[in-house]
């Protein structure tokens, strides 16, 4: 493993004691996350932002309601991901729930269309003569000002929902939900594609409720928040309390088995118990499921899957979309051979890499390089952009990911601003984006990268650390913390997950299934023996059992042959000196 920090997460002087039973253990987790009161940990659904603090809202609901009066045909535009495929299927199911007669889908495809809503899309639909009354963007059309005109054009409404940040100027639309266009006035700003049209619906459904529209029984819109929890984990936005709410109430649905035929199946195919599963669980396994119909082929099926209402229909489905990411792994684990192939010959240490790395092969495949940047991303702690050639051979497709300390959207606006026409186009969070440059700009676009990055980070910034909550006592340090601690969630983006450091004897080590290091642990302070499992150490690993090691990692409940135990799922692991 590639040495690190191991920095200890800061404490509060005090632990708050919120007036209710906690254990220790969480109320330190908490505060150490800036919990601060216990209105911060009530995930009930009356603690949610309401939906009409949201800009546009009003105007969209009045289009929404037309299409229901008036029996128009509403078609939604999604987005090749995990949160625009979920954004899809609650935008779907919930319109047709609130009496919308007529709803469809169509999706871009990341490789021909690119992302949002384009004009080529427009044009396409007409040319199928599948033009709709009213177009609702789900996840995406913040930026696509040429795609709204090309539709309005036509005389087709537009109601644009997304969540990205605005650019200088807006699309032209007959409406826009969104918590970071500007002077928006609501205060979850982290939303996902798929809470901000969650919160359209609820807000249709009190409008259609006020002038008796509703249909009769009212539809519940909460039987769609696995939906909601899915997305809003797989895009990776932060869990403040808002989004904490969503995704603790979807986890608690599927936990009782009353999740989409979809999402259980998903978890059915992985092998995990929905009866036990995690925001981790959504995050790691069926999220990547979910994008791998988006990343190699075409997203139709991920969300078909969602919408599917049958559990034969919904397996047959999810194997199709496990196949899928099967055949993910092996392209990204080809390319990602191919990448440090391009990196030891850039540089024979990390120290003279860039500081922004920019890296292209002509093999490299378009869907997997947001996975690709975020290993290498991993591996270097550089900011990291992987480049694969666009389908008209001129130009490259390039998605990014960052690391702590750089907003990369803002890199790259410094990139444009200093070299105008650059970029072809860009878009992205804090943390991820997107760009396409010409083929022969790619050394000055690497250089004007690289550049960027110096003027905004300090070489300390580059300096590879984890942050732990610390050692656990003995006591602690048990099955009954790994439970409380998987059901003290949701944990995620800006709320981690707990981790925890110690020092330990190695009573016996192994590599397992080539590639991963089973370990036999004991507490340097005594206590018991307790089994850990490091992946993806590859099958050179260091002898642990001469010198103990310092490890970071979580308690686990791990069952096997009927019987659970603790386990510890080690992160990172060095020898002591």
């Amino acid at each position: 493993m590639t040495p690190k920090k191991i920095l200890r997460r800061s404490q509060p002087a005090e632990t708050p004691d919120w007036g209710y039973s906690l254990p220790a253990i969480l109320r330190r987790l908490y505060a150490a996350r800036g919990v601060e009161s216990e209105d911060q940990l009530q995930y009930t659904l009356k603690h949610l932002a309401s939906p009409m603090q949201l800009q546009g809202i009003e105007r969209a609901v009045e289009l929404l309601a037309d299409a229901v009066v008036h029996k128009q045909r509403v078609m939604v535009l999604g987005d090749f991901d995990a949160d625009g495929a979920t954004s899809t299927a609650v935008a779907m199911l919930g319109l047709s729930m609130l009496g919308v007669p007529a709803v469809d889908f169509r999706v871009p495809s990341r490789f021909s269309d690119g992302y949002g809503l384009t004009p080529g899309i427009i044009h396409r639909l007409q040319d199928d003569g599948d033009l709709p009354d009213l177009l609702v963007t789900v996840d995406n059309g913040i930026s696509a000002i040429e795609g709204v005109r090309a539709a309005r054009a036509l005389g087709i409404k537009v109601v644009v929902t997304d969540h990205h940040l605005a650019g200088e100027e807006l699309p032209d639309a007959d409406a826009i939900v969104n918590p970071n266009q500007p002077g928006c006035p609501f205060l979850s700003k982290n939303a996902a594609g798929v809470g901000v049209m969650f919160y359209v619906l609820t807000a249709l459904r009190k409008h259609l409720r006020d002038n008796n529209l509703l249909p009769n029984p009212e539809p519940n819109l909460g039987s769609l928040l696995d939906l909601v929890a899915l997305g809003t984990v797989a895009d990776v936005v932060p869990l403040d309390h808002n989004n904490r709410i969503f995704v603790e109430q979807g986890i608690r649905r599927i936990r009782k088995g009353e999740a989409r035929p979809g999402i259980l199946a998903l978890l059915e195919v992985a092998g995990r118990d929905y009866t036990q599963i995690s925001s981790t669980d959504l995050g790691f396994v069926v999220g990547p499921r979910l994008n791998a119909a988006g990343r190699l082929d075409d997203m139709s099926i991920g969300i078909a899957c969602l919408l599917a209402d049958s559990h034969d229909e919904a397996m047959r489905l999810a194997r199709e979309l496990d196949n899928f990411n099967r055949e993910r792994r092996t392209i990204e684990k080809d390319m990602k051979h191919q990448a440090q192939e391009l990196l030891a010959s850039m540089s024979l240490d990390i120290e003279g890499l860039p500081w922004g790395l920019a890296l292209f092969d002509q093999d490299w495949h378009q869907g997997v390089i947001g996975i690709l940047a975020a290993r290498i991303r991993e591996q270097t702690h550089r900011p990291t952009i992987a480049f694969a050639p666009d389908d008209d051979g001129e130009h490259l497709k390039g998605s990014a990911r960052s690391i702590p300390g750089l907003h990369i959207r803002d890199a790259l606006a410094v990139v444009d601003a200093k070299n105008p026409g650059l970029m072809k186009k860009y878009g992205g969070h804090a943390m991820a984006a997107g760009m396409t440059i010409a083929r022969a700009d790619l050394e000055a676009f690497s250089q004007a990268f690289d550049q960027a990055v110096r003027a905004t980070l300090t070489a300390q910034d580059l300096e590879a650390a984890i942050v732990t909550d610390g050692p656990l006592t003995l006591n602690e340090l048990s099955l009954d913390t790994a439970y409380l601690l998987r059901r003290g969630g949701p944990w995620g983006q800006h709320f981690p997950e707990p981790v925890f450091d110690g020092e330990f004897r190695v009573v016996s080590q192994r590599v397992v299934g080539e590639n991963h290091l089973k370990l036999v642990l004991q507490p340097m302070e005594g206590g018991g023996i307790i089994d850990g499992i490091a992946f993806n150490t590859g099958p050179e690993v260091p002898d642990y059992t001469q010198s103990g090691a310092r490890v970071v990692y979580k308690p686990d409940a791990n069952t096997f042959r009927g019987r659970t135990n603790l386990q510890l799922l080690v992160d990172y692991l060095e020898p002591l000196s």
